[in-house]
């Protein structure tokens, strides 16, 4: 599916018309509908608030694979409130294993952000690493792998929320791409 594709679809899911979404988000319903026809994009700030409107993730908007599901569960969560037992190493591995425990497998990932190449010239020219660094301070939640009945699903545990994905295609848990993000297995698996 193309962006414009599932942009129409989540809209219609949410029940507006092209008139009132342009409305809601601050721009013409001829962009709106410039961008449902795949004849143009939103920039970034109006991908966040289409995201947020439309309660689906930037993600499944750009990635052009198709691996995401349209559904997207994000429920709220206290971090605090979980202990590390077991072969939990953190507060976010309990609250994986604790929604998933009845799961087939569980594996931890290390999420990193695909460098453009302006990214790998700053990285290179300032600290190797630096991009990197920034990024995972920008986003230090934890992702999962969970494969349960036949199906895998993508969790990513924040501070206050947990939000599940189910992968439309299987993936390799050593290393798999999604959007703009590149996620390897773990050297631990909770299940």
């Amino acid at each position: 599916m193309t962006f414009g594709e599932k942009l129409r679809e989540a809209r219609k899911e949410a029940k507006l018309s092209q008139e009132e979404f342009a409305e809601k988000i601050g721009v013409s319903r001829s962009a709106v509908a410039k961008w449902e026809s795949d004849r143009g994009m939103p920039d970034v700030e109006n991908l966040k608030v289409i995201a947020s409107l439309l309660n689906i993730s930037i993600d499944y908007l750009l990635d052009d694979d198709s691996r995401l599901t349209f559904t997207e569960t994000r429920e709220p969560i206290d971090l605090e409130s979980y202990m590390k037992t077991g072969k939990c190493r953190d507060k976010k591995d309990a609250a994986c294993y604790a929604k998933y425990s009845d799961a087939d497998a569980i594996w931890p990932l290390i999420r990193r952000k695909k460098q453009s190449l302006l990214e790998k010239t700053v990285d290179f020219i300032v600290q190797p690493g630096i991009v990197q660094i920034a990024d995972y301070m920008n986003d230090s939640d934890g992702y999962f792998l969970v494969e349960t009945k036949g199906k895998q699903i993508l969790v990513r545990v924040g501070k206050d929320f947990i939000a599940s994905s189910e992968l439309a295609n299987k993936v390799d848990p050593k290393k798999f791409e999604i959007g703009n993000n590149v996620f390897h297995k773990s050297t631990y698996q909770l299940i």
